[in-house]
């Protein structure tokens, strides 16, 4: 198998050849409960462990620590949206002033994601967890101290850092230390803490803010610190990086690449700044009349680090990585975005309505990501992925010809989202199973604030389709049109067989074949061509976990 070219500190054990497959996922640090687990399921006569039984206390509390970064990056994320209104009448702020606090957190994410996506890669994904919490939450105790469109603005910069760097880190931690047959199900129990912190947020509003004014939101904000100071305490790095880059002497880099030459280092500081600036830009007043230009330089820049981060092997596979997130933000964040608006505008629905259906979509998210683990675990993370969305097509149009029962139009919202929304709990599994745990959160870092910019142009996309038909009837043209071409990405498999173009070697997912201590000879090492195929045709054939245990059956062979 291979790493992507010029990822300095990404060893080649990474690949088939020199990696083992505990039945549960590695543990350096000892024996431990969850190898006990695996040994006593696979023992003769021995009956089945429920599911839940094979994660262990240490792993369960790796989670909740995980989710509660979640749920409060959710939380943070939409104080913002909730406020807008108050703040608007506060500052004295024009529509597009506005508009511009919700998209300025899109300007910084690509960075963040990147910066703190190498400290974990680097330095620990638990330090990176930290750091990333620390920096949203602050970020967002300062918007309550800001005095003027400009001071709250640069806090929604750092906001937008924070939470990208949280969801590599946490993504990668939670992935990196669950059993592997369960790494589905960790991934979407996840991300839906994200979905719950939205729902939590809408609830406090109405208790926090007619009372005590839209200051108190941001700083109730800054509660995440605690759940900081209790994961800098309480838990263990993750078992992956511990047992593949923990223990090596030499760190990983991802980063060289860029400044590996005087050079190349002049040239990526201009494009970062230049990257900046457009995005800037577009979100903000000062690029009204360029915004088409604007982009394609952002683009342009974003592409031109992908080049170079993903090497002569690798940069395609970072482009339909980045690609795909792009499409799946393009699909999702209309709704999310424009829902409330539609309501309110096309079926007029009074606040207390609105709140209402916002609960069935949040839930119905939240129960999606849940329900995706299972699936995933079960059929394999692409083809649970492409099944999902498939069934959501059925919901979109019939939710958006629903006029005059709320609660005809809550289930069917409930039912969509589920199976479109949350789907996404799988994503963090999908993308981050392309890369190395050397260069993992880095790369997932980028590729998917890279993408995420796709739901700072949704909302546009969407307002201006409405211009030429009603509002209901543009999102869901946008939202069918765009969760077919996401089906054919991620079911035709299309990032992975873009890079199997450049690197025949290339692992189908790095999160099933985990690194392992032991090297004995493996049949992926005598004939590593025929065991990519094999790995393939476990995935299309949804049997991620079988196809692991098979494997680490075969290495134990004497």
């Amino acid at each position: 198998m291979s790493t992507p070219e010029n990822a300095p500190g990404s060893e080649s054990g990474s690949g088939a050849g020199s990696e083992s497959a505990p039945g549960s996922g590695p543990a350096p640090e000892s024996g431990s409960e969850s190898a006990s687990e695996s040994a006593s399921e696979s023992a003769p006569g021995a009956l089945p462990l429920r599911w839940y039984r094979e994660v262990s206390r240490r792993q369960w509390k790796s989670m909740f620590a995980a989710w509660a970064g979640y749920v409060l990056d959710g939380f943070d994320f939409v104080l913002i949206t909730l406020v807008l209104t108050e703040i608007a009448d506060d500052f004295g702020l024009s529509t597009v002033q506005s508009a511009s606090l919700v998209s300025g957190a899109f300007i910084t994410r690509w960075l963040g994601g990147a910066l703190l996506g190498a400290m974990g890669d680097r330095y620990g994904r638990k330090a990176a967890m930290i750091a990333s919490i620390l920096l949203y939450s602050l970020g967002t105790f300062a918007c309550g101290f800001a005095w003027g469109y400009t001071s709250l603005f640069v806090a929604r910069l750092a906001i937008g850092m924070g939470m990208a760097g949280e969801y590599s880190a946490s993504a990668t931690y939670v992935l990196e230390t669950w059993p592997i047959r369960l790494r589905n199900r960790a991934s979407g129990f996840l991300i839906s803490g994200y979905a719950f912190g939205t729902v939590l947020a809408a609830e406090v509003y109405k208790w926090v803010v007619p009372g005590l004014g839209w200051r108190w939101m941001f700083w109730i904000g800054v509660l995440p610190v605690l759940v900081a100071l209790w994961v800098r305490r309480a838990l263990p790095e993750a078992d992956d990086w511990s047992a593949e880059v923990g223990a090596a002497e030499a760190r990983p880099n991802p980063f060289r690449p860029l400044f590996a030459t005087r050079a190349r280092a002049t040239v990526n500081s201009i494009l970062t700044a230049a990257a900046g600036t457009a995005l800037f830009c577009v979100f903000t007043p000062a690029g009204a009349g360029a915004v088409p230009a604007l982009s394609a330089v952002a683009a342009a820049c974003l592409v031109a680090f992908a080049v170079q981060l993903g090497g002569r092997s690798g940069w395609v596979l970072y482009v339909g990585l980045m690609a795909t997130v792009f499409c799946c933000f393009l699909y999702s964040w209309p709704i999310q975005a424009l829902l409330p608006t539609y309501l309110k505008t096309e079926l007029g629905y009074s606040p207390g309505q609105v709140t209402d259906v916002m609960y069935y979509a949040g839930f119905g998210t939240m129960f999606g990501c849940w329900l995706a683990g299972f699936v995933g675990d079960r059929l394999g993370t692409r083809t649970a992925y492409t099944v999902t969305l498939i069934a959501s097509l059925a919901f979109i149009f019939p939710v958006f010809a629903v006029q005059d029962s709320l609660v005809g139009l809550g289930v069917l919202l409930f039912f969509m989202l589920a199976l479109s929304q949350g789907i996404s709990g799988l994503l963090p599994k999908y993308v981050a199973g392309h890369f190395p745990v050397a260069t993992r959160a880095a790369s997932l870092g980028f590729v998917y604030n890279v993408g995420a910019l796709g739901g700072a142009v949704a909302p546009v996309l969407g307002a201006r389709l409405a211009e030429g038909m009603p509002l209901g009837r543009a999102l869901a043209v946008l939202a069918f049109g765009l969760t077919a071409v996401v089906i054919v990405l991620v079911g035709g498999n299309i990032p992975h067989r873009l890079h199997r173009l450049t690197d025949r070697m290339a692992d189908a997912d790095h999160l099933v074949h985990a690194p392992m201590s032991a090297a004995p000879v493996s049949v992926e090492r005598a004939n590593p061509e025929r065991g990519e195929q094999r790995g393939e045709q476990g995935e299309r054939g949804g049997g991620e976990e079988r196809w692991a245990q098979r494997r680490t059956r075969v290495r134990r062979r004497p």
